[in-house]
């Protein structure tokens, strides 16, 4: 059935009326930040003292970042395959979302962002068209790209690219949950590198998430496709998937998730789906379970509490979400300040550690991630991910 459209004249009583009358006439707006009131301002901001900036710009091209809107500035592009839990619903269906990332990229760091929707889905038709556009910005936002071609083309991008290129499907979940997970294992006592961990979703975030738990040190952590535990070997994996299952599994298990979870002490779902209880009895005691699909947790907190110790998911009406919010605004923020030429895995993990320190003197079971309006964290991630990006040599101011 398609969406109910609000009129001027409906009440926005009802939350799904509410949500149209926000929308109307889109989220965002572009505005001057100088004033045009007379001939005078005329001339400094356009014709003819605009040219005089022109011709220093062609003759130093890194002055654009000094006299234009570049330095703090990303692009959002996505090519509307993998929205939200919507899944393939083109360039046009996507820019709501998009457009609201970019006001949670002013909102939290103070970042401008562009959303961009692209009528195209080949790889190589996406990279040039973002490397022709890359002139005006000062950093790209891969977003809602489906796997496994959201892949190589961030790959390609950063290959191509002088500017950092971040796909936060991927990076942005596994920052966040890394954070999480590290101050979930304080809380209780625990090490990292002492958990097992099962991830549910071989795409974008759960190959992201498993590489990142590797760079932090994870005792061992299997990823889980549609066919069960990916593992070398397996026929019928992805380039990616080949990829992660080198890096993951150290204990050769196979079979299903359920068979995998067994005696697990880490959750990771970014699939959908339901998992059993029967299976989430089998995790070991104490066990971790971060549910985050959305709106349906693949284990719903009621269940995930009669056997976690913590329990996270990626929903705003229960403790411990794992939000995307709490890590893009501050990596972009951080990188931008001193003009990185790309985000590095070193600035990653950075950016987790940072996220799991504001919150290092409050935790609780309830509590081993900030919220999202915490106004700690986007400037503890912006400090970070500066001084790693410094500290890489990759910093250009």
């Amino acid at each position: 059935m398609a969406a109910e459209i609000i009129t001027d004249t409906q009440s926005t009583d009802d939350p799904v009326d509410a949500v149209f009358a926000l929308h109307r006439g889109g989220k965002m707006e572009v505005r001057a930040t100088v004033p045009v009131r007379d001939a005078d301002d005329l001339s400094l901001a356009y014709t003819p003292g605009v040219a005089r900036v022109c011709t220093a710009i062609a003759e130093k091209p890194e002055l654009v970042n000094d006299y234009t809107w570049k330095a703090n500035t990303v692009a959002v592009v996505t090519d509307g395959t993998a929205v939200l839990g919507l899944g393939d619903i083109g360039p046009e269906a996507s820019l709501p979302v998009m457009e609201g990332k970019a006001i949670l990229f002013k909102q939290f760091a103070g970042v401008d962002a562009v959303p961009i929707a692209l009528a195209c889905t080949e790889v190589d038709e996406i990279v040039e068209t973002v490397v022709r556009m890359a002139p005006s910005f000062g950093g790209v936002n891969l977003e809602d790209i489906s796997a496994p071609r959201c892949f190589e083309i961030e790959k390609q991008l950063q290959e191509r690219l002088d500017i950092p290129v971040f796909h936060d499907d991927q990076h942005g979940t596994a920052i966040v949950t890394t954070a999480a997970l590290w101050n979930a294992a304080k809380v209780t006592g625990r090490e990292i590198g002492d958990l097992r961990a099962v991830i549910s979703g071989a795409g974008a975030a759960g190959i992201a998430i498993a590489k990142m738990l590797v760079a932090a040190g994870i005792g061992d952590v299997a990823v889980c496709d549609r066919r069960g535990v990916v593992y070398e070997g397996r026929g019928d994996l992805t380039d990616a998937k080949a990829e992660i299952a080198a890096l993951t599994n150290r204990t050769g298990r196979k079979g299903s998730l359920v068979d995998a979870l067994n005696g697990a002490d880490v959750f990771i779902g970014v699939s959908g789906g339901t998992v059993p209880e029967e299976a989430v009895a089998t995790m070991a005691p104490g066990c971790f379970i971060f549910a985050m699909a959305n709106p349906t947790p693949e284990i719903h907190p009621e269940v995930a509490h009669r056997y976690a110790a913590v329990v996270a998911t990626g929903r705003s009406d229960f403790p411990n979400q794992i939000n995307n919010v709490l890590a893009f605004p501050g990596i972009f923020a951080g990188a931008l300040s001193v003009r990185a030429s790309r985000i590095s895995e070193g600035m990653k993990l950075a950016a987790a550690k940072a996220l799991a320190g504001v919150v290092a003197d409050e935790l609780t079971p309830q509590k081993v991630i900030p919220s999202p309006f915490d106004e700690r964290v986007a400037p503890a991630v912006t400090r970070a991910v500066a001084d790693a990006a410094k500290a890489e040599g990759l910093a250009r101011a």
